[in-house]
């Protein structure tokens, strides 16, 4: 079977007539149909055109964005650097005010105990002064009970009353 189309007239196939109208078909209706398409193509070309702009537009915004976000880093560093550094001169200055302070209240505890160890000496020296005067007056007592006799007694007594006055304007 051999195809019949290189066999003969052309005009003579139904496949001729189809190509002829296609031909005609796109002759009689390519501007109303290339027209929209066209426009589509163009409509579309645009919505891409606009796209790309906007996208460029907003690539320029990220980037400007993006410089004033390092430029804002940079200075949260800087910021970060002078409050860092302030924090440790307060630190030092805290560490030597209470340094300073904790010598001066040790200062102040030495001198209390010193002085209440001086106030602690001072009353035993007392204590021991009046327990010494009792014992001496006590002794005393005994050796002048023992010692006299009641006429001597009399004696010194009047000697002593007789003594007042001139003890008295010595004294004074």
């Amino acid at each position: 079977m051999e195809y019949q189309a290189f066999n003969s007239a052309p005009w003579e196939h139904g496949s001729f007539w189809v190509a002829v109208a296609i031909i005609i078909f796109i002759v009689l209706f390519a501007k109303k149909i290339i027209v929209p398409i066209t426009a589509m193509l163009d409509a579309r070309t645009n919505a891409v055109r606009a796209a790309l702009d906007e996208a460029a537009k907003l690539k320029a915004e990220a980037e400007a964005m993006l410089v004033a976000a390092k430029a804002r880093q940079a200075q949260a560093i800087e910021d970060a650097k002078e409050i860092i550094a302030h924090a440790e001169a307060e630190a030092t200055r805290t560490r030597l005010e209470l340094a300073a302070e904790a010598r001066a209240m040790t200062k102040r505890r030495e001198r209390l105990a010193l002085d209440r160890i001086a106030a602690a000496e001072k009353a035993a020296l007392e204590e021991v002064r009046n327990v010494a005067i009792d014992v001496a007056t006590s002794a005393s007592t005994q050796l002048l009970k023992a010692g006299f006799a009641a006429e001597t007694d009399l004696g010194m007594i009047d000697r002593a009353i007789a003594g007042i006055p001139a003890a008295l304007r010595s004294s004074v």
